[in-house]
């Protein structure tokens, strides 16, 4: 996890759209980047996640055998602790670190 995502709003505010599409020049060019890069953002936790809960399987056939582990109720409150996917990615639009390319765009020849 990126320390810099943990500097995103963990509650709701408000953004002036002119300083979101200052770079782009269109409001929703500027929310669909910020929008796939929260799928991005999302991808990586639940990756993260998944591995890290890989460690706590047990595999029993009785469902009468429930173990309260510590470590994974601590681990699950600290990734729900975590600021939204799409606060992170407003976060790193703000700052200036989405970059966008246009694959469709020609290429001047060099």
């Amino acid at each position: 996890m990126d320390k810099n995502h943990l500097q995103a709003s963990k509650t709701t505010k408000t953004l002036d759209f002119n300083e979101l599409d200052q770079s782009t020049g269109n409001i929703y060019e500027a929310l669909t980047i910020v929008a796939r890069r929260a799928e991005q953002i999302n991808e990586g936790i639940r990756a993260e996640i998944n591995e890290k809960l890989e460690e706590f399987t047990t595999y029993t056939d009785s469902l009468e055998e429930v173990f309260e582990n510590r470590e994974q109720i601590e681990f699950s409150k600290q990734y729900e602790a975590l600021p939204k996917p799409h606060a992170m990615a407003v976060h790193e639009w703000l700052d200036g670190k989405i970059y966008t390319r246009y694959p469709d765009a020609e290429t001047p020849n060099a």
